[in-house]
């Protein structure tokens, strides 16, 4: 699977959820770079990356390749956790409770490798990859 485009392996997740942790592998350093950015806090990152992920596995039916690149709907999602944690002053955590996902525990080791993505240039250049308009958006 690792073959298949992000919009193949979001269209097989219903009937291979394999397809979606293919997805998650692909695109985890990148959400989780953008969150640290944002919040400066390695924890928080983690947590709403684990929640991001979780709703767009909830919502994977609802992507349109036809309206945005795959790297653009998950950073979609990622902006507006982040948006919501912001106002409420605290990490939504109902897809993952939906799913039956544990909570997030980071040890040192975890955090340190979190706290080294924040620093990691690659979420620069993808966002750099994405149409001017939509790259301008996810940063804002």
């Amino acid at each position: 699977m690792d073959g298949l485009g992000d919009d193949e392996l979001l269209a097989l997740t219903t009937r291979r959820p394999e397809a979606f942790a293919v997805f998650y592998r692909r695109h985890e350093r990148m959400v989780l770079g953008y969150l640290l950015r944002r919040l400066g806090d390695a924890e928080l990152a983690a947590d709403l990356t684990a929640e991001t992920f979780a709703a767009a596995l909830i919502g994977v039916r609802r992507f349109d390749p036809t309206r945005a690149p795959a790297s653009a709907w998950i950073l979609g999602i990622a902006r507006n956790k982040l948006r919501r944690a912001l106002e409420n002053r605290r990490v939504e955590d109902r897809a993952r409770r939906r799913l039956g996902m544990a909570p997030i525990v980071l040890e040192e080791e975890a955090m340190a490798r979190v706290e080294r993505l924040g620093a990691d240039d690659r979420v620069a250049a993808l966002l750099d990859m994405l149409p001017a308009d939509q790259a301008q958006a996810v940063r804002a």
